[in-house]
């Protein structure tokens, strides 16, 4: 078993799907430098080090999951954030190694006081809740020049096409058709009546507020981990744009909510009403919703997941070759958007619609 070991889609450490940065590697990117961390997220492979006394992040992908020019695509819109003023973390570098691909960052100011936390784990209080709502508002105000269009079909993008679209099933299958390895990792799954039966209500909802929602680009994985904390309890760097992609406001909030306020992996996936009240009083504080925005925020979040979890079938299938991640994924898909029918998901949906 690997000394090194990274999250799993449940609670336990699980062996990494890739090899952990070694130093030789380390030094072939950056220089003469010493790994002083190696981060356990599962989707890549990262670590801090040390060169010249700085502390740099080191994150390595293969090619199957971001080249260069992918790589690229969420770099100009790091860099267009930080020349607005959003604590983001300095592009320094991309390269590419043979099969790997390698970006290098600042590592950024602030106290990493999640780093060990699981997806989906809850902030440590409302207060943390209320400066990650504020956070992202500036972030989003930030954004709004930025005019790049959509990423090119990648896995692991949380994008919002499927459902933006006045007919999803359509956009659906053309999705599923840019992407080989989510079709055949579908090919064996009752998706077109799942989606019928759980997912097209959804968007039947969704619709009427559609047109009142401005696309933008997001973070699409705003979870406490993926943050940085000052002293004063603030929000002092923001990590990890991986997954940004051009969506709308309301769904990088509603993403924040589902993220970090339901608790999923908990048997009875309780909802952290607080942190929820606290997120939203946050983010309008800075960023007041309009009322098409609103009304579209609860209608939103029982769909929000979708996508992503689309392309995590297409990364578990053909990327990892993981039957059984794939089978979680496709759970994801469709599990997430059931759970809003019961009560504690319709309990979340009512109190998000009380307090916008």
């Amino acid at each position: 078993m690997s000394a090194h070991l990274a999250h799993g889609l449940g609670t336990d450490l699980v062996e990494p799907d890739w090899p952990a940065l070694t130093g030789d590697e380390v030094m072939d990117v950056v220089g003469p430098a010493r790994v002083l961390w190696r981060s356990p997220r599962p989707l890549s492979a990262a670590a801090v080090v040390e060169r010249d006394g700085r502390r740099l992040f080191v994150k390595r992908h293969h090619v199957c999951v971001r080249t260069l020019e992918g790589l690229a695509e969420e770099h100009a819109f790091l860099r267009h954030l930080r020349e607005h003023g959003v604590p983001v973390v300095e592009v320094l570098d991309a390269v590419g190694r043979g099969e790997w691909t390698y970006e290098v960052h600042s590592a950024g100011t602030g106290t990493d006081l999640y780093r060990d936390a699981l997806s989906w784990s809850p902030f440590a209080g409302p207060a943390h809740a209320r400066a990650a709502g504020e956070a992202l508002a500036r972030l989003h105000l930030a954004a709004e020049g930025f005019t790049a269009p959509r990423r090119a079909p990648r896995p692991l993008v949380a994008s919002f096409t499927v459902f933006a679209a006045p007919d999803p099933r359509s956009t659906l299958d053309m999705y599923i058709s840019e992407r080989p390895h989510l079709a055949r990792a579908l090919a064996d799954l009752p998706w077109r009546e799942d989606t019928a039966r759980v997912l097209l209500p959804l968007h039947e909802r969704l619709a009427p507020h559609l047109s009142g929602l401005t696309p933008q680009w997001t973070h699409n994985d705003w979870h406490a981990s993926n943050l940085l904390w000052g002293e004063d309890g603030e929000v002092s760097t923001v990590l990890d744009f991986g997954m940004s992609d051009r969506t709308t406001a309301v769904h990088d909030l509603a993403t924040a909510l589902e993220r970090n306020t339901v608790q999923w992996l908990a048997p009875d996936r309780p909802v952290r009403e607080r942190d929820v009240v606290a997120l939203l009083h946050g983010y309008q504080s800075v960023r007041p919703l309009s009322a098409a925005e609103s009304a579209a925020l609860p209608a939103l979040l029982p769909l929000v997941h979708a996508e992503f979890a689309l392309s995590e079938l297409d990364y578990f299938h053909g990327v990892t070759r993981s039957a059984e991640n794939t089978r979680l994924a496709y759970e994801y898909y469709v599990g997430h958007a059931e759970w809003f029918s019961g009560r504690a998901g319709r309990g979340l949906l009512e109190l998000v619609a009380a307090e916008v």
